[in-house]
């Protein structure tokens, strides 16, 4: 479902016009020519993508949570209105590197060969820029990369070393030395010193003859979160809005994520107050009482592992966390939003705004304190949920929204069909160029998405490995990581040391299943319940022929495949 924010009748008049005027057009010309942007008329379109590192669709204020009335992104809320809204735009892993991968590949996890942080993509998997190379365009990418291996596809890169530093970032850069020993280091914070790149790149590197396809990456608003000191005074005497599940998480989860009686909830994600012991907010600010910094969820003695209760002293303690935690957060969204301003003023002043597609998205969605979770990882809406939205004046309605359902993988398949490409027929993902360019969706557009987090309790952030399926209304999750080693496996060491964890831990096998129209906050855990028992069967369906279809079963991982078999019908 699409829809204008302001009137659709005239728009529609407008549509109907353009349609019968492009059928017009085609014919003319015949069918040799089946791209009008090949034309001399027509130029293909520039294409700038900016994304930022867990830029969450909370922290907005075009999609209305809690925090818009704090008015956080003003810039960036612009150029959303400017053109089209994605509501319903989700990751198919909430983890930086796999979520870059799918975006770059068009491909799903098992694929492209990245399912977790220590994946990494060569050169000739970067598939996106090479596709719009074919097609005549300059590529650039200048900002954070993660991807390990040099980005080589491109024509020119000054990509930030792993994480990057929030201030004076050191770059790596293409010189005479081999990947990654050519670098140079700018003082200042940096997302204005990313900024100032990109900037610098169109003074002196973009070519006037070729359209461009850049990418603009942001490190911001990444933990730990260090935003520029002129923003210390942000927000500074403003009360955030708190979620309630902060404090009462009633029905959400099942016992893979807070055990028998609620006693894993003491390891299980990381958290805002002092719940979990392994990981928490606190943790990050000062040493609270109760402080245990464990090094993995194995050091934690079952006779430990206590029902979380928290008292009022506790819910003081954890409001002033959250209250610091979500300052310090905004503050990074406000960098990037102030350095967008600078940006789009000159764009503007340099005419180079009416044929450039601008897409501004995150690499996944975060938890701001929802069901006092910290970080990403989980399939819940928070973290599941990438902001997309997309402006191109010539082709894209202003004020316009879709419900339409989307994921990171059919970005690179869209955007080669905007530069007059056609889908490669290695990627796995959709265009879904006629949705921006008629603003309906086709009967016939996808109905769900897959999502699958690997990682089972790593970096001590305690998140269970899951995979699920999400519809416009219903969410059904699968945890199974009680067997998650085969200690007959050969693989039962397979990550262990880079994960950060005791892959002998195990935590129970669970279904989750949210009804959304319902529940958007999705506070009630209804698996099990009989009055939705046939819509469950059809999810589980559903979720089979996603896994097949998208080359994501266990087949490789028949220790997991045991799991699967043995509850698929619990």
């Amino acid at each position: 479902m699409t829809f204008n924010i302001s009137d659709t009748s005239t728009f529609k008049q407008f549509a109907s016009f353009n349609s019968l005027w492009l059928v017009m057009l085609l014919f003319s010309c015949g069918t040799e020519n089946k791209n009008d942007s090949q034309s001399p008329e027509r130029p293909r379109p520039n294409i700038i993508y900016i994304m930022a590192d867990d830029h969450t669709s909370q922290a907005f204020g075009v999609y209305g949570s809690r925090l818009a009335g704090l008015n956080p992104t003003p810039t960036l809320d612009s150029l959303a209105k400017s053109g089209m809204i994605f509501v319903n735009c989700f990751v198919n892993n909430s983890i930086c590197v796999p979520s870059r991968a799918a975006v770059l590949t068009g491909q799903r996890a098992q694929t492209n060969g990245v399912i977790d942080l220590e994946g990494s993509l060569a050169p000739e998997k970067q598939y996106l820029p090479l596709e719009l190379k074919k097609l005549g365009y300059q590529t650039a990418i200048i900002g954070k990369w993660h991807l390990k291996e040099e980005p080589a596809s491109f024509d020119y890169y000054k990509v930030l070393e792993q994480q990057g530093t929030y201030f004076d970032p050191t770059f790596r850069v293409q010189g005479e030395k081999p990947w990654p020993s050519n670098e140079v280091q700018y003082e200042g914070h940096s997302s204005d010193v990313i900024t100032d790149q990109v900037i610098d790149w169109f003074e002196k590197e973009k070519e006037e003859d070729k359209p461009f396809f850049l990418m603009y990456h942001f490190k911001a608003p990444h933990d730990d979160f260090e935003n520029a000191p002129r923003y210390e005074d942000y927000l500074e005497e403003v009360f955030i809005p708190e979620p309630e599940s902060l404090y009462d998480n009633a029905n959400n989860g099942s016992v893979a994520t807070r055990g028998e009686g609620d006693r894993l909830t003491r390891y299980i994600g990381s958290s805002v107050s002092h719940r979990n012991l392994i990981r928490n907010q606190a943790m990050n600010i000062w040493q609270g009482p109760n402080h245990k910094n464990y090094r993995n969820a194995a050091d934690i003695l079952p006779g430990e592992l206590v029902k979380w209760e928290m008292d009022e002293d506790e819910k003081a303690y954890a409001s002033s966390v959250y209250q610091s935690y979500l300052k310090k957060y905004l503050r990074c969204v406000k960098g990037i939003d102030d350095n967008m301003k600078r940006f789009l003023a000159y764009l503007k002043e340099n005419g180079l705004i009416e044929n450039t597609i601008i897409v501004y998205t995150s690499d996944q969605g975060f938890m701001l304190g929802e069901h006092d979770y910290i970080d990403k990882r989980w399939m819940y809406e928070e973290s599941l949920r990438m902001p997309f939205f997309i402006s191109y004046p010539d082709k894209i309605q202003a004020n316009t929204r879709t419900d339409a359902i989307i994921n990171n993988t059919d970005f690179a398949p869209t955007l080669i069909a905007m530069a007059g490409g056609e889908k490669p027929e290695y990627m796995q993902g959709n265009s879904f160029r006629e949705i921006l360019e008629t603003n309906e969706e086709p009967e016939d557009w996808q109905k769900s998405t897959y999502y699958r987090y690997w990682m089972h309790l790593a970096h001590r952030h305690g998140n269970p490995a899951h995979f699920g399926v999400r519809t416009k209304r219903y969410k059904l999750i699968f945890y199974y990581g009680k067997y998650w080693v085969d200690t007959e496996d050969p693989n039962a060491d397979w990550n262990k040391a880079s994960w950060g964890n005791d892959f002998t831990t195990h935590t129970p096998v669970a279904w989750e299943f949210y009804d959304l129209e319902k529940d958007p906050k999705e506070m009630n855990n209804l698996y099990g319940d009989p009055a939705y028992s046939d819509t469950i069967a059809e999810l589980k369906k559903e979720l089979k022929k996603l896994r097949k279809e998208l080359n994501e079963t266990d087949k490789d991982y028949p220790h997991i495949q045991k799991v699967i078999d043995a509850h698929w019908n619990d």
